[in-house]
């Protein structure tokens, strides 16, 4: 808040909807519109004509419309990499989670069970992970998996330069080879729903999935089928179709699937980072603009 002093701030709420964004929009006509939690649509430009840039508190943007912003000259950026590690981080917990069965085995234990006799975990050291998407977070789970011994493959068709120790392959190669693979790529209309039941079959019986990215990377119904025939051995998921996901969801009655309430990039010190990151995307939009419209 110390770097915008010189704008008037006008607060949205914690979760305004997209109507909300839109009458807020037609009141104060902002040159800047700062957004984590509400979807931005042509209605909410059109309504600010003096809009010059939409800056997202995150890295992800599908929920700004990009078309419509680029055909009136509308910025849109993200707060590239400021949330890398603690997704990153949050991924690796999924990924060892999995392939420890720390949940299951905590709720054995505390229904007084000791399985030391029967249970066998996953051994990551010298296990083949694909990571889907190479930019800030990608890479920085990659270079945590390779220290803990696990060869790296990659797929990511923009990502360049990279670390030796990320192995370009294509996209089958990768699902075909890996024994975990960790999705960290943008969801777009292309990549929507790539997981699926083809894919999935592709896999290596047993893997783990993955997902700090997008919910509409997956195929739920063709995920689930896949755990529960053992295809998957198990999935760690921060991200859905529809959040807040409901009681109802199949998967809250699949134990091997792990669920967390999209918080991979939620810390203090990542809020921080995105909130510095955010504000400073807009000043450098506006500087270049040389606009001193109030925000």
């Amino acid at each position: 808040m110390s770097l915008l002093t010189e704008f008037n701030v006008v607060f949205a709420g914690k979760t305004p909807s997209e109507d909300d964004i839109v009458r807020l929009c037609g009141d104060h006509n902002p040159v800047a519109i700062i957004v984590r939690y509400g979807k931005v649509g042509y209605q909410a430009m059109d309504a600010s004509p003096n809009l010059r840039v939409i800056s997202k508190h995150g890295s992800g943007t599908d929920t700004i419309d990009k078309e419509a912003a680029n055909e009136r000259g509308i910025q849109v950026t993200a707060a590239v990499g400021a949330n890398a590690a603690a997704v990153a981080e949050h991924a690796v917990a999924l990924m060892l989670a999995c392939a420890k069965s720390i949940v299951g085995l905590d709720a054995r234990m505390r229904a007084g069970h000791w399985d030391k006799a029967t249970h066998k975990s996953i051994e990551l050291d010298g296990r083949v992970v694909g990571v889907v998407g190479l930019g800030a977070i990608g890479r920085r789970f990659a270079a945590i998996a390779h220290a803990m011994n696990m060869r790296v493959l990659g797929f990511d068709p923009y990502a360049s330069p990279l670390p030796d120790y990320i192995e370009l392959v294509t996209l089958p190669d990768l699902l075909s080879n890996s024994d975990v693979v960790s999705l960290h790529c943008p969801l777009t209309d292309e990549n929507r729903n790539f997981i699926n039941a083809g894919t999935l079959a592709s896999l290596k019986r047993g893997a783990i999935l993955v997902n700090t990215a997008r919910g509409g990377l997956i195929d739920e119904g063709a995920l689930l089928e896949a755990v529960r025939s053992g295809q998957l051995s198990s999935a760690g998921l921060d991200s859905f179709h529809v959040e807040p996901m409901l009681p109802s969801h199949d998967f809250h009655q699949e134990p091997r699937i792990l669920l967390t309430p999209h918080i991979g990039g939620v810390t203090a010190d990542a809020y921080t980072k995105m909130g510095v990151a955010s504000v400073g995307n807009v000043l450098n939009v506006l500087r270049q603009s040389r606009t001193s419209v109030p925000v």
